[in-house]
């Protein structure tokens, strides 16, 4: 009986994101109103759990449910989590950690590289999302405006670490240091880079799907 390749990534991919979803559950920390769930980073590792959830599903002949539109939207949201995460980090690493210093390597490589990677090429070359952008753009805009709202109206009025030159309880120290305007200037400008990164995985996408038709649908 032959190995089926993509059936053992999936299956890899799954168990990965499942197991890091169980581990922040219990040791992610919870003595902040919304426990780890304040991070985008967590929200982007249970989507890429659900994702990877579904992809199972089709790939075991379970659904034919395609969700183009959430696991584009997640490979775009881990995408940004990487760039952003890092970006900051090698900047200030106090901008994104309490203390300037990483936590555990294996979990650190995994939320901000390995984990990210995988929901990405899943959704190019094996998933051969990116059909339905419209049904995209609207997840993306639904999750970072619910993030955002939740940042600013949740966790910053009843937390109250980390703390900043100008309020706390945002979940990322380096917000804590800006004013209203000037976050709202930096939301808005990573949901711009949200829709650039969607359509270069778009034209990723296509490429890869007319350079390889034969493989174009499950």
């Amino acid at each position: 009986m032959s190995l089926n390749p993509r059936l053992i990534f999936r299956w890899t991919a799954f168990l990965l994101a499942g197991g890091y979803c169980i581990r922040m559950l219990i040791f992610g920390g919870w003595d902040e109103i919304g426990g780890p769930f304040r991070f985008l980073t967590v929200w982007a590792l249970f989507f890429s759990f659900f994702a990877f959830s579904r992809m199972m599903a089709i790939e075991e002949g379970r659904s034919a449910r395609r969700w183009d539109g959430f696991v584009c939207m997640t490979a775009v949201i881990n995408t940004m989590v990487v760039f952003l995460y890092w970006r900051l980090f090698f900047a200030d690493p106090t901008s994104v950690t309490p203390d300037g210093e990483l936590a555990a390597w294996h979990l650190e490589i995994y939320l901000h590289l390995l984990g990210p990677m995988l929901q990405v090429i899943d959704t190019i070359f094996i998933h051969r999302s990116y059909r339905r952008l419209s049904a995209a753009l609207a997840w993306l805009f639904g999750v970072i405006a619910l993030y955002v709202l939740m940042a600013e109206l949740v966790f910053q009025p009843l937390n109250t670490s980390p703390s900043g030159t100008v309020t706390s309880g945002l979940p990322y120290p380096f917000l804590n240091n800006l004013a209203l305007a000037d976050r709202a200037v930096f939301y808005a400008s990573n949901f711009a880079t949200a829709i650039a990164l969607l359509l270069v995985y778009a034209a990723i996408a296509w490429g890869f799907r007319r350079r390889f038709p034969a493989q174009a649908t499950l």
